[in-house]
């Protein structure tokens, strides 16, 4: 199971031996809902050994063993999200769980069908939580409606005696902890030997130092996400003296994470990064309607396919409810138009927007349908 970061998602668009299997379903987080998962999934299996009919016996086998194999995986089954991508070539398999819901569809074809996850990677309302206290951390991601726990990646400690190791010092040697994280029992408690204040204040900023470090580069900045921080004042103080981290807010949480439960963190994270995230989109839109008065931005389809093909837009937002279907013909420098999507292989001109933007170092976001400053469901601001 891996995080969707920029780096997967470019990583995903490369070439590679083919035949390519792509297959995304809406799951469910809870019972009853979620024991149709499986089902469906099956349901979607099928539609891909029709597609691969005339491929060799041994190739259709070894393109459709992984999924067979998470079919019947019961735990995997019990602990989904909203989403589900699954992709599988020769050489490579690749397991993605979404915090947003995905439309089901199956298909093979020459490379992976990659779009919609630029949309859910793109989407403004995403952030990214880190519970920190003196002994341990956790980090979180999601949206104004949900929060799950990240997997932290190799090279993040989960607590200070794996990021400071034997160059503790006898206070925190002596430690005794109850307690590992938010729903638990606070911070910890601690008893026993070495009072000695200072030593203890030099482990903690030490290890916020580890943490700050590795948060940054193993989540921050593949993900580009902000980061609001959990914690108690006095490290607020502490960790906000110290960190490198340019995706922290400048505001946080001033509260003991072990003492929170997962809705609580997201309620209170959510409270810290909705103004600001609003004054951000304000911001883009405000630039947006500056320069096409300048004749430095654009709402046509057209007219954006061909700045995004050569380079100049800055800013691409695109309405988070809307969609377009048909492709991109970029050696023509034309929209190809299609009715509807029942076909699996027409994909969404605004989502092909997204990519080509992002291949030419532009910025994307998706934001709500309500503050989207068009009615075509783009809105692009130019460099030159």
């Amino acid at each position: 199971m891996e995080s969707l970061t920029k780096e997967v998602l470019f990583d995903l668009m490369r070439e590679r031996e083919g035949p390519c299997l792509s297959l995304y379903q809406n799951t469910h987080r809870h019972h009853p809902d979620n024991t149709q998962d499986p089902i469906r999934f099956g349901n979607l299996i099928k539609q891909l050994e029709d597609s691969l009919q005339q491929q060799p016996a041994a190739l259709r086998t070894k393109l459709l063993q992984p999924f067979y194999q998470l079919r019947n995986d019961n735990d995997f089954w019990s602990h989904t999200l909203d989403g589900l991508v699954v992709l599988s070539a020769p050489e490579e398999h690749r397991i993605l769980k979404t915090h947003r819901p995905v439309v089901d569809f199956a298909v093979v074809a020459d490379t992976w069908h990659v779009k919609p996850l630029f949309r859910i990677f793109q989407t403004a309302e995403s952030f990214q939580v880190l519970c920190l206290t003196r002994e341990w951390v956790r980090l979180y991601e999601g949206n104004r409606d949900v929060l799950d726990e990240v997997e932290l990646a190799d090279g993040v400690p989960e607590n200070i005696t794996d990021a400071l190791g034997e160059e503790l010092t006898e206070p925190y040697q002596k430690v005794s902890q109850y307690g590992v994280g938010p729903g638990g029992a606070g911070s910890g408690m601690r008893h026993g030997h070495g009072g000695r204040k200072d030593e203890i204040v030099k482990d903690t900023e030490r290890f916020f130092r580890v943490i700050d470090k590795a948060i940054l580069e193993h989540h921050s900045r593949p993900s580009g996400l902000p980061l609001v921080l959990v914690s108690l004042p006095e490290y607020q103080g502490i960790f906000r003296g110290l960190t490198q981290n340019p995706f922290l807010y400048k505001e946080g949480v001033s509260l003991d994470p072990g003492a929170l439960d997962i809705e609580q963190l997201r309620q209170n994270a959510w409270r810290v990064i909705e103004p600001e995230l609003q004054q951000n989109v304000r911001q883009w839109i405000e630039l947006f309607q500056e320069r096409i008065t300048k004749g430095l931005g654009s709402e046509q389809l057209e007219e954006t396919m061909k700045a995004a093909a050569d380079g100049r837009i800055d800013m691409l937002l695109v309405d988070a409810d809307k969609h377009v279907p048909g492709w991109l013909d970029l050696e023509r420098r034309k929209i190809v138009h299609a009715d509807d999507f029942d076909d699996p292989t027409v994909g969404d001109v605004l989502d092909d927007m997204v990519e080509l933007v992002l291949r030419h170092g532009g910025k994307t976001l998706i934001i709500p349908k309500s503050v989207m400053p068009t009615q075509s469901g783009i809105a692009a601001s130019y460099r030159y």
